[in-house]
C-alpha cells in the first residue's frame, strides 16, 4: 500500500473526492477542510493499493492539482485493516507488477543528478577497482561494483527514452559523460602517486593477471550479462524490489572497466586500456537497451490492461 497526501484547492476537492471514492483500490479516505496553508486548500489523505496508484495520480493530475496544489506518495510498511485488504483485493492487477510512473520519474530523476555525492561515490568506486586490478583481487572488484552509483543515471536514460523526457535524458547523460572521465582521471593520478611513494607495486599488473582478466576481456558474454543486468535492474526498480539491485551491481563491470582503463593507461598498456574502455561502453549500452525494452513492455502491458478494464466497464 501507498499513502497518498493531496493538497487540493477548495474548488477541486469535491471532484477529487469523487474520483478517489470511485477507485476500488482506495481506502482510509480522510479530508481536512482548510487545513493547507501554502498552497491554501484542503488536505486529503488516503491509502492506495500500489496497482491503482498510477491511475489515481493521473485522475488527480487531470484536475490540475499537481499545478495548483500538491500530490505526495510514500510507502506503507504495515497496514492492519480490512478496508486496506479489500482495496488491494479489488484493485486490478498485482502489486509486484504495478509501475507507478511518477514515483519512478522522481527516483531516477534524483539519482541521475551530477552532484558532489554522485561524483564522490563514482571516484571511490573507481579507486577501489584500481586497487583490485593492481592486486589481482576479485573481492575488491566486487566491492567497487557495489559502491558504484552508475545504475541510477543509466535507468534515467532508459526512462527518458521511453517516456520521451528529454530533460531527464540530458541530465542523466551529463552525469555519465562527466562522472566517468573525472573518476578515471582521479584514479590515474592516484595510481601515479601511489606508485611514486611505493604504496602500490604495479609490476604484477604489467606482467599480466588472471583472476581479474574478465574486467577487460570484452566479448559476447559481456553484452549478454549487461542485457540481463539491465533487465533485472529495471524490473527491481519498477516493482519496488530494491534488494535485487545489489545483484545487478555485482554482475556488471562498468566501474571496474573504468578503473582498469585508467590504471592500464598510466602503466602504458594501451591495448588493455582500450579493451577496458570497450567493455565499459558495451556494458553501458547493454544496460540502457535492456532497461528501455523492459520499460516499454511494462508500459504497453499497462495500457492494454487499462483498455481492457475500460471495455469491461463500458
Amino acid at each position: 500500500m501507498l499513502h497518498l497526501r493531496v493538497i487540493s484547492p477548495a474548488g477541486s476537492t469535491e471532484q477529487a473526492l469523487e474520483r478517489l471514492r470511485a477507485q476500488p483500490g482506495t481506502a482510509h479516505l480522510v479530508v481536512h477542510r482548510g487545513a493547507a496553508l501554502a498552497p491554501a486548500g484542503d488536505l486529503i489523505e488516503a491509502d492506495v493499493a500500489r496497482e491503482a496508484a498510477d491511475e489515481v495520480i493521473d485522475q488527480l493530475c487531470g484536475l490540475d492539482i499537481d499545478h495548483h496544489g500538491g500530490i505526495t506518495l510514500e510507502a506503507i510498511d504495515t497496514a492492519l485493516s480490512d478496508a486496506a485488504d479489500k482495496a488491494e483485493e479489488d484493485a486490478p492487477g498485482e502489486s509486484a507488477d504495478a509501475v507507478v510512473w511518477e514515483e519512478l520519474l522522481s527516483t531516477t530523476g534524483e539519482e541521475s543528478r551530477l552532484n558532489a555525492t554522485f561524483q564522490a561515490f563514482l571516484v571511490i568506486a573507481c579507486l577501489l577497482a584500481s586497487v583490485g586490478v593492481i592486486t589481482d583481487s576479485p573481492v575488491t572488484i566486487v566491492g567497487a561494483m557495489v559502491v558504484g552509483p552508475e545504475f541510477g543515471p543509466l535507468a534515467a536514460v532508459a526512462l527518458g527514452l521511453v517516456l520521451r523526457r528529454w530533460d531527464l535524458l540530458r541530465r542523466a547523460c551529463l552525469a555519465l559523460a562527466v562522472g566517468f572521465p573525472v573518476a578515471m582521471v582521479v584514479t590515474g593520478l592516484v595510481t601515479l602517486l601511489s606508485e611514486w611513494v611505493g604504496l602500490l607495486d604495479v609490476t604484477d599488473f604489467r606482467s599480466g593477471h588472471q583472476a581479474v582478466d574478465f574486467v577487460y576481456d570484452v566479448g559476447w558474454y559481456s553484452l549478454i550479462v549487461a542485457l540481463l543486468a539491465g533487465a533485472a535492474g529495471m524490473l527491481a526498480m519498477t516493482s519496488a524490489k530494491s534488494a535485487a539491485l545489489v545483484g545487478v551491481f555485482i554482475s556488471v563491470t562498468t566501474v571496474p572497466a573504468a578503473g582498469y582503463a585508467a590504471v592500464a593507461a598510466v602503466t602504458g598498456d594501451w591495448a588493455r586500456s582500450l579493451q577496458s574502455l570497450g567493455q565499459l561502453v558495451v556494458n553501458l549500452l547493454g544496460i540502457v537497451a535492456a532497461a528501455a525494452v523492459v520499460l516499454a513492455l511494462r508500459r504497453r502491458g499497462q495500457r492494454v490492461r487499462a483498455a481492457g478494464r475500460s471495455l469491461s466497464t463500458g
